[in-house]
């Protein structure tokens, strides 16, 4: 449905060079293990065998690297919500099932690699590029399924596209932003299905 996207980061070096997927590789692991905050260039060079100033020949901070990882993440929800939408036939069932897969994916990140769930909140806290790219690319594909759902039949048109857009892109927030994830645990397992109702029966004609 979307070409993937590409997230800016700060690196140095050739673009595909194996020693800074190795060094990522490495500092994912690490990271997931003792932290991001608490972790150090120095601590990342020690762990992978190399020197300091060889890992900055490639990463010019920890953040960085941190932006890698957080992109490598994000790259994988968008994937994993591109397909979602890419499984429903009509514009209802796509929103359902956006709602749903990027709750269940931020979630997971949550859950599952607590560790590394701080990158995101550091990348979150500080707008780091990735951030950005990673929340433009969301919005941009609720606009493509608005946008069908119009030409359909499904959806109002009165009310201007963009701004319906992001009335629902900030209904989804909470569930997108790991600063905000954290408050809404409790509602977590029926909230996507909750909330998409309550905007698909805004959206009718």
């Amino acid at each position: 449905m979307n070409k993937a996207t590409t997230y800016p980061v700060s690196a140095r070096g050739p673009a595909d060079h194996d020693v800074r997927d190795q060094i990522v590789t490495a500092a994912t692991e690490h990271f997931s293990r003792y932290g991001y905050e608490k972790t150090t260039v120095s601590d990342l060079a020690k762990a992978i065998g190399f020197s300091k100033a060889y890992i900055y020949k490639f990463f010019e901070s920890k953040q960085a690297i941190g932006e890698m990882i957080c992109a490598n993440c994000l790259r994988e929800i968008e994937t994993e919500v591109s397909a979602a939408i890419a499984g429903a036939d009509m514009p209802p069932e796509k929103l359902r099932r956006m709602f749903k897969a990027l709750t269940e994916a931020s979630l997971r990140l949550f859950f599952q690699d607590r560790k590394l769930y701080e990158i995101a909140a550091s990348a979150a806290t500080e707008r780091w590029q990735a951030v950005h790219a990673y929340e433009e690319h969301i919005q941009k594909l609720l606009r493509d399924v608005l946008q069908e759902g119009r030409q359909t039949g499904d959806f109002e048109r009165k009310t201007p596209l963009d701004e319906t857009a992001l009335a629902i892109y900030l209904v989804m927030r909470p569930y997108l932003n790991p600063l905000l994830l954290q408050h809404s645990f409790d509602y977590n397992r029926e909230a996507p299905a909750h909330l998409s109702s309550l905007v698909l029966r805004s959206l009718s004609p």
